[in-house]
């Protein structure tokens, strides 16, 4: 793919949800841009009308680019920048066929999404939800040595379905801070053995998600979300779980099956959940929201100024490199 124009400000940027000051301040010096000031999610009307004026698009996951959508006509777009590592929100082959070119953020990520996910593990099983809307809601009485016992960490059998950055990151963090046994499943993958990014020592992998699902008092997934792994965490794969333990998810919503998953908290199958992603997001059931065994986060894995920033200038970095050279840094 040739380079854009070599004068900058006569390339066209869309950026399709609001970025932080420091990013949009870039891509404005830099580029013809256009920011989405209203922050809202663009309905795919909106969404074909950026492919037809914009050299270049910005996207986040809350953009659900369908097939129809890249059969349009009068598509000027010739890349997707996509701020997140994850990219099941793009019909990644359609936008090939319709000639677009598109990158991602990984590593950027890492740190602050595996961190979530111990938060996730903390919150559920010391149930300090439970316990923080306890006390807001007035009804806390003083300390009880039996009153809202959960589970401690330490010592306990995380199992990770997905080993790639995030799932080690999760694994050593784990490991260090609560000397927890770590198991894994996943396909082999020579970055595991690498000391830069390998998972802690004694980390044991395992051949079968069912394994894995019958051994581990907590599960914490990490993987993307393709075909293959849509609903992995189903009704059969649910029932698998002991009843004293956890599923935490800060992977992608489609992972799981919510109406199965659901049905096991109702029924204390399971004892816990940690979701900071959801099946059909922005929008989370009602059924869930209801459930005291269920902690909720409205996807803040990777939430903070300073990785929401560098996602941004990773993005960018990616923009600048396809408009001076045709190619990019990450390419999904």
């Amino acid at each position: 793919m040739s380079a854009l124009s070599t004068d900058t400000k006569n390339v066209r940027v869309v950026v399709t949800r609001k970025m932080p000051a420091a990013v949009e301040a870039e891509i404005a010096a830099r580029y013809d841009a256009l920011f989405n000031k209203t922050d809202l999610a663009l309905a795919p009307d909106q969404l074909k009308q950026v492919l037809q004026q914009a050299d270049i698009v910005m996207t986040t996951v809350t953009d659900r680019w369908t097939e129809e959508i890249f059969n349009a006509p009068g598509i000027r777009a010739r890349m997707l920048c996509n701020v997140g590592v994850g990219v099941n929100h793009i019909n990644v082959a359609a936008a090939k066929r319709a000639g677009l070119t598109i990158s991602n953020t990984p590593d950027v990520v890492t740190d602050d999404t595996a961190d979530i996910a111990i938060a996730l593990m903390l919150m559920t099983m010391r149930r300090l939800g439970e316990g923080e809307r306890h006390v807001r809601n007035g009804a806390w009485g003083g300390l009880r040595p039996t009153f809202m016992l959960g589970r401690t960490l330490r010592g306990k059998t995380l199992g990770i379905v997905g080993y790639g950055r995030i799932g080690r990151a999760v694994a050593r963090r784990a490991a260090a801070a609560f000397d927890m046994k770590i198991i894994y499943h996943a396909p082999r993958d020579p970055r595991i053995d690498d000391p830069a990014t390998a998972g802690p020592d004694g980390a044991e992998r395992v051949d079968s998600l069912e394994t894995l699902l019958a051994r581990a008092d907590v599960v914490s997934l990490h993987c993307p979300a393709t075909p293959e792994t849509r609903h992995l965490m189903n009704a059969r794969t649910l029932a698998l779980m002991p009843a004293h333990a956890y599923l935490v998810n800060t992977a992608r919503g489609d992972v799981v099956d919510e109406a199965a998953l659901t049905s096991v908290l109702k029924e204390r199958k399971i004892a816990g959940a940690g979701l900071d992603v959801y099946e059909f997001e922005p929008s989370v059931t009602a059924e869930l929201k209801e459930l005291e065994n269920v902690v909720l986060l409205p996807h803040l894995g990777s939430a903070t100024i300073e990785t929401r920033t560098n996602m941004g200038m990773r993005a960018l970095s990616n923009l600048d490199s396809f408009v001076q050279t045709g190619s990019v840094s990450d390419p999904v």
